[in-house]
C-alpha cells in the first residue's frame, strides 16, 4: 500500500517519470554500499534480533510520512530521505528475513522449496490485496490513510516476532575483521558457477523487468485514461500472477528442474511486458500483467530456492546478501534509466525495449543455465543423504 501511494504522491507533486524513477533508485541505492556488509550481519548476529529491530525503524519511517502528509508539509526532499532510509532498512532485513525462514524449516531437503514458495505466497498476496485497497484509500481519502495503516501494521508484526522461541545462536567460524568476511563471501559466491550464474542472471532480469511497475502511475493516468483505482487493479493483476507462480512452485516436490524454470521465465516476461507497453484496454493490460507477475515470482523463488540449497550454512547470510543486492540494485538502476527514457520516447516504449531486453537475455543465457543443470542437480542430491540421516 505504501509503495502505489508513495507512486502516486511522487507524480501528483512532481509530474515527472524521472522524478518517479529517481525514487525508486534511492529507496534502495543504500544496497550499493551496505549489502555485502548486511550479509556479515546476519551470518554474525541472532536473525530475529536484527528483523525486529529492522520492523521498528520501518514503522517509524511510515509514521514519518504520514504526519508530513496529513500537516501539509510534504515536500520531495522529504520523500527524497525518507525513501534514503526506508532502503537502508531493507539491505539488513532481506538477508536476515531470508536466512531466518531456513532456520524455521526442520527438514530442508523436503520442504524449504516448499516454504519459500508459501513465502512468496504469503508476499505476493499481499501485493494483490493492498493495491487494490490503496488505489481506492488514495482517491477517496489520500496518501496519508496509506502511510498511517502501514505503520500501525508493524505492531502486529513485531508483536508476532516478540512472541516467537528464540532459536539457538549459531556457531560461526567469522574471523574480527567484517572485510575480510565481506571478501570471502564475495569470493565464495562468484567462484561458484552455479552460484554465480544464478546471480548475474537475478540482476539481469530486475534491471529490464522491474521499471514498469515505477512507471505504473503514467500507464494508469495518461495511457488508459484512469485514476489511482486503476494504478490498483494494474498491480493487482501483476499479484495474482505472482501468487500463481508461487503456488505452482509450492506444489513441486524437489527442487531438481527448478533451473528450467529459471531460464524460461525471463522469456515468458519478456513477451509479456511488449504486451502490456502496446495496450491500450484495461483488460489486456490486466492480462499481460498476470504473465509479468508469474515469470517474475517464478524466477525469483525458484532462484532463491536454489540458492538456499546449496550455500554453507555459514555462508548463506552473505549470499543472500549478495542476492538482495541483485534485485536491490539493478531494478533502480533499471528503473532510474527507465524514468530518463520515458521522458524522451514515452513510457510505452522503455517497457517494450525492456521487454526485448529481457527476451534476448533469456535467450543468451539458455546455453549457460543448461550447463548449470547437472552442477545444481550434483549440488542437491549430495544433501539426500544428510537429509535421510536425520529422518531416522
Amino acid at each position: 500500500m505504501q509503495r502505489i501511494a508513495m507512486g502516486w504522491l511522487v507524480y501528483r507533486l512532481t509530474d515527472s517519470e524521472f522524478l518517479l524513477g529517481l525514487i525508486g533508485f534511492i529507496s534502495v541505492a543504500p544496497a550499493l554500499l551496505f549489502g555485502p556488509i548486511a550479509g556479515v550481519v546476519a551470518d554474525r548476529c541472532r536473525l530475529r534480533r536484527i528483523i525486529i529491530i529492522t520492523q521498528f525503524v520501518a514503522m517509524l519511517q511510515a509514521a514519518a510520512l504520514a504526519a508530513l502528509v496529513w500537516t501539509s508539509s510534504i515536500e520531495l526532499w522529504h520523500l527524497i530521505a525518507l525513501s534514503t532510509a526506508l532502503g537502508l532498512v531493507n539491505v539488513f532485513d532481506v538477508p536476515a528475513r531470508q536466512s531466518f525462514i531456513v532456520q524455521m524449516v526442520g527438514n530442508r531437503h523436503e520442504d524449504l522449496s516448499n516454504a519459500i514458495a508459501l513465502n512468496s505466497f504469503v508476499f505476493n498476496g499481499a501485493r494483490l490485496v493492498g493495491p487494490s485497497i490503496a488505489g481506492i484509500i488514495v482517491g477517496t481519502l489520500g496518501e496519508g490513510v496509506c502511510f498511517v495503516l502501514n505503520a500501525v501494521s508493524y505492531v502486529a508484526v513485531i508483536a508476532a516476532l516478540l512472541a516467537m522461541q528464540e532459536l539457538p545462536p549459531r556457531r560461526t567460524a567469522l574471523s574480527a575483521r567484517i572485510l575480510d568476511n565481506v571478501r570471502e563471501g564475495f569470493a565464495y559466491c562468484f567462484g561458484s558457477g552455479p552460484i554465480r550464474a544464478l546471480l548475474i542472471l537475478v540482476g539481469l532480469v530486475n534491471m529490464v523487468g522491474m521499471p514498469y511497475s515505477v512507471l505504473m502511475p503514467v500507464f494508469a493516468r495518461d495511457v488508459l485514461r484512469g485514476g489511482p483505482d486503476t494504478m490498483g487493479y494494474l498491480m493487482a493483476a501483476a499479484g495474482i500472477g505472482a501468487i500463481a507462480g508461487a503456488m505452482t512452485l509450492a506444489w513441486r516436490p524437489s527442487v531438481l528442474g527448478l533451473e528450467r524454470l529459471v531460464a524460461r521465465a525471463p522469456l515468458v516476461l519478456g513477451l509479456s511486458l511488449v504486451v502490456f507497453a502496446q495496450s491500450h484496454t484495461m483488460a489486456l493490460s490486466m492480462l499481460a500483467l498476470v504473465g509479468i507477475g508469474l515469470s517474475m515470482m517464478t524466477q525469483m523463488a525458484s532462484t532463491n530456492t536454489l540458492l538456499q540449497t546449496v550455500v554453507d550454512d555459514d555462508k548463506r547470510g552473505r549470499v543472500m546478501g549478495f542476492y538482495a543486492m541483485g534485485f536491490m540494485i539493478t531494478a533502480p538502476i533499471g528503473s532510474l534509466l527507465s524514468g530518463v527514457v520515458a521522458e524522451r520516447i514515452g513510457a510505452p516504449w522503455t517497457v517494450t525495449v525492456c521487454g526485448l531486453l529481457a527476451a534476448v537475455a533469456a535467450l543468451l543465457l539458455t546455453g549457460t543455465l543448461s550447463g548449470l543443470r547437472p552442477l545444481v542437480a550434483r549440488s542437491v542430491r549430495a544433501e539426500e543423504p544428510a537429509a535421510a540421516a536425520s529422518s531416522m
